[in-house]
């Protein structure tokens, strides 16, 4: 999980708790904690950057989940209700992901979650000593109702079977 990202692994607990200390005060990146609902555990850390409210244009990043979460319904639901919020609560005009372009589970994540890939920046930055080539996906405004119904249909309990397997998948 930590290869993608600039920061990380921890060796220590310590190590990860000063790391999350330095950056909660942070407007930008706003860190948001995913808290398991049906056992009040946080299960992972996403966070909204690159904030620009005069043109309404918002990233998603810094987005690391437990394996706890992973390929879950509540994976689905936080970023469905980060978008929700960009979009409904605040009125931005642009949703944005942007990743490693090496990132695959990133990259397939982006476009399971209904964003458009824009195409790949070379050599977009550096970290952790070599060049990253940076992936864009987004949402825009206009697409965001489409892609709310579907998040809808999609979490909906209905969707799900008893062992909790999907119904239909959340592209359909």
């Amino acid at each position: 999980m930590w290869t993608y990202l600039a920061y990380g692994p921890f060796a220590w607990l310590e190590d990860y708790r000063a790391w999350a200390e330095k950056m909660a005060p942070s407007d930008d990146p706003l860190f948001h904690a995913v808290i398991d609902q049906s056992t009040g555990k946080a299960v992972g850390i996403a966070a909204y950057l690159r904030i620009e409210p005069a043109v309404g244009v918002i990233e998603v990043g810094h987005i690391a989940f437990s394996p706890l979460v992973q390929r879950t319904p509540a994976a689905t639901e936080a970023m469905y209700l980060m978008m929700r919020r960009v979009f409904d609560e605040l009125g931005y005009r642009r949703y944005e992901w942007k990743c490693d372009s090496l990132n695959s589970p990133s990259r397939a994540a982006a476009e399971r979650l209904g964003l458009r890939f824009e195409g790949v920046f070379r050599q977009a930055t550096l970290y952790k000593g070599r060049n990253r080539d940076t992936a864009w996906y987004s949402i825009i405004d206009r697409e965001w109702p489409a892609q709310k119904a579907a998040f809808e249909a999609w979490l909906d309990p209905a969707n799900f079977d008893a062992e909790g397997k999907q119904r239909l998948p959340l592209a359909r």
